[in-house]
């Protein structure tokens, strides 16, 4: 593999990692390997710590690349928990309100998810890293601000109910560029006059490179000795 010239390394996100720390780590395996001192690195499409799954790191010259993959469809696999809604919409934040849920019944979910299909509003997360004149959303929540940010269009594909324990349901997105999975849970639970945050988040797919194709950023060592390995043996 040429890393300089470009290449792009599909990477198994862990829970409780940013991902600006796998870029830090991969980076620094990648200098060593290289015997370098500096080497550029980027991530096409940031996931947010409690999530898992597929990250796209961009290497050396495939770092100008990194737009036109973020532009690829994603696909998600996401728990939902109705019933109680949280500040940031997922489990970053204590749930500060509840509502209702007995009155959902399966065939309500199904209705409501097929409102959210094709091109949508939808708004932001306040704790997210959108801009707001200049400063990231999420400092100006950590400040104590309620704001809305305003809404935006996005595309979401398919959204299927793979699993309904309420309150707890489990769906799989497919969506474009854009798209907050915790924004989509609030504003299903809302649609069903409840309320509803985000419990668990997996991107399985980002374009054609499935979450089955990634390597853990603990084997990435390992990895890359193996593939050096192979390059000699041919």
């Amino acid at each position: 593999m040429d890393f300089a010239a470009g290449e792009i390394l599909p990477i198994y996100k862990p829970h409780g990692w940013t991902s600006f720390q796998i870029v830090n780590k991969i980076r620094y395996l990648l200098t060593r390997h290289l015997k370098v001192k500096r080497f550029k690195v980027g991530h096409a499409g940031t996931l947010d710590p409690l999530a898992t799954g597929v990250l796209l790191l961009c290497t050396g010259k495939a770092t100008k690349r990194i737009e036109e993959l973020q532009s690829h469809t994603k696909e998600y696999v996401a728990d939902i928990m109705l019933g109680a809604t949280t500040p940031s919409f997922d489990l970053e934040h204590p749930i500060d309100a509840t509502y209702p849920y007995e009155h959902i019944t399966r065939e309500m979910l199904l209705d409501t998810l097929a409102q959210f299909t094709g091109t949508i509003d939808q708004r932001p997360p306040l704790f997210s890293a959108c801009k707001v004149d200049g400063k990231r959303a999420y400092k100006l929540a950590r400040d104590g601000s309620d704001m809305q940010l305003a809404p935006k269009k996005v595309q979401i594909d398919e959204i299927e109910l793979l699993a309904c324990e309420l309150p707890k349901i489990t769906i799989r997105v497919v969506c474009g560029k854009g798209t907050y999975i915790r924004s989509l849970a609030r504003d299903i639970g809302e649609a069903l006059n409840s309320g509803a945050h985000l419990t668990k988040l997996e991107r399985t797919r980002i374009g054609d490179i499935r979450i089955e194709e990634c390597i853990n950023p603990e084997d990435f060592q390992q990895w890359l000795e193996e593939a050096a390995n192979n390059s000699n043996n041919k």
